[in-house]
């Protein structure tokens, strides 16, 4: 059986700057079956190119949303996205099939340490209930939500950690 065709959106709003969401996209670029897509890069004016990402997402099986936790959500450039390219009729509503039985992980990373993100942490909400409007998302549009990946610390972790956690990644696509 052939390894799932794997969209990996990547939401930064500079990837050249960035430490993990750069080093964790080079750990998965050269799989054979993944296709990693920078929309930042792809679309610096903000245009989005909504015929070319819907063809993108109907020629995969497997979607991953790969970004920096951003107060509370996803960066601005992933929700332009979202809002542009699952429109009705393709994502949801009447004909709105296009996404139904694909799969949707979320590779993140978040500032703070793990015990920052529950009831008595300094977030005041796991990160479970806070991915909560993603979930949703999922569910609207006919995706399986997969169980994300998440790097806790990511202003301090060090570069063995960094390298251990963009394996985890490699593995997790891996065929």
């Amino acid at each position: 059986m052939p390894s799932p065709r794997t969209l990996v959106v990547v939401a930064h709003p500079d990837l050249a700057a960035s430490r993990v969401t750069a080093r964790l996209a080079d750990a998965i670029r050269d799989l054979d079956h993944v296709t990693v897509h920078d929309i930042a890069a792809a679309y610096p004016d903000g245009r989005i190119d909504i015929a070319h990402e819907q063809r993108l997402l109907r020629d995969h099986d497997v979607i991953v949303w790969q970004f920096p936790w951003h107060w509370y959500s996803v960066p601005g450039v992933l929700k332009s996205w979202i809002d542009q390219v699952l429109t009705h009729g393709f994502a949801y509503g009447s004909g709105g099939t296009a996404l139904h039985g694909k799969t949707l992980r979320l590779v993140t990373s978040a500032g703070g340490p793990a015990e920052s993100y529950g009831a008595g942490g300094h977030n005041r909400f796991t990160l479970t209930e806070l991915l909560a409007p993603i979930d949703a998302t999922a569910h609207l549009t006919g995706m399986r939500p997969a169980e994300p990946l998440v790097l806790f610390g990511a202003h301090t972790v060090s570069d063995e950690d960094l390298a251990l956690h963009a394996k985890r990644y490699r593995e997790l696509l891996a065929p």
